[in-house]
């Protein structure tokens, strides 16, 4: 955002005053150092920063993943910081979808079953896990491909199922850590274009990348460098992934 804008949108996730301090053979190191964000209801962002940033520190606090050393984090206006693990593990079930660079799928897994398996933790029945599986990775062009395993899938195919199951308990937040790190280009324009389909539909979407090409797929980033925000800026030039597969086609 701007300087000096004033967003009037409700934010789903806040930062304030969040610091991260690490004890490394004997000696403190400070990860992050009095973060302030906020993230609004159906915003799509890119965290954004170099190798030791933060922005990973950052992503795991804001994805409940950890808490802070000090300071508050929000979601949707309850005060997160001081929950127990249970408590958390409970709330990322319910509002978190995650997507990382690894896919982190189950190898000799049916893209069902693998789609199901947030399900199975909340306890929902099986029919109902099936059905609610299914329309997500029809959500993502994979409603021919449920029986297919891990092996038997492309990257980027491999990668919309990890989609798919961010996206099976319809969660109000999408977290992508370096989403198309692993994948040709080809691949990663069809994940952004996903991800962007996502955010049109209403999803907040917060991509963590170090990649500027990838940041600006997003509508706003955030710059993360040595555990602070140094800036937080509206993207004048985005990037839109149907105009680069386009391109992609042409050639």
């Amino acid at each position: 955002m701007s300087a000096g804008q004033i967003d009037s949108r409700e934010p789903v996730l806040e930062a304030h005053g969040v610091t991260k301090t690490y004890v490394l053979e004997g000696m403190e190191v400070n990860a992050l150092r009095g973060v302030d964000v906020a993230i609004h209801k159906g915003e799509m962002v890119s965290i954004m920063g170099p190798s030791g940033s933060g922005k990973s520190t950052l992503m795991h606090i804001v994805g409940l993943l950890d808490r802070p050393t000090s300071g508050q984090v929000i979601l949707n206006g309850e005060d997160v910081s001081r929950m127990s693990p249970n408590e958390l593990a409970e709330l990322r079930n319910r509002h978190i979808g995650f997507v990382f660079q690894a896919f982190n799928l189950l190898p000799r897994t049916s893209a069902l079953a693998n789609v199901e398996l947030p399900l199975v933790y909340g306890g929902v029945g099986g029919e109902e896990r099936t059905r609610r599986a299914r329309e997500a990775l029809e959500r993502v062009g994979l409603g021919d491909r449920t029986g297919h395993t891990s092996a038997q899938l492309s990257g980027g195919q491999q990668q919309r199922v990890a989609i798919a199951r961010a996206l099976v308990n319809n969660p109000s937040i999408v977290l992508a850590d370096e989403p198309t790190g692993n994948l040709d280009s080809k691949s990663g324009v069809e994940i952004m274009g996903t991800l962007q389909e996502l955010h049109s539909q209403g999803i907040t979407v917060i991509l963590v990348t170090h990649d500027d090409r990838i940041a600006r797929h997003a509508n706003r980033i955030i710059r993360v460098f040595d555990g602070q925000v140094q800036a937080d800026v509206d993207v004048a030039d985005r990037i839109l992934a149907a105009s680069e597969t386009a391109e992609v086609v042409a050639e």
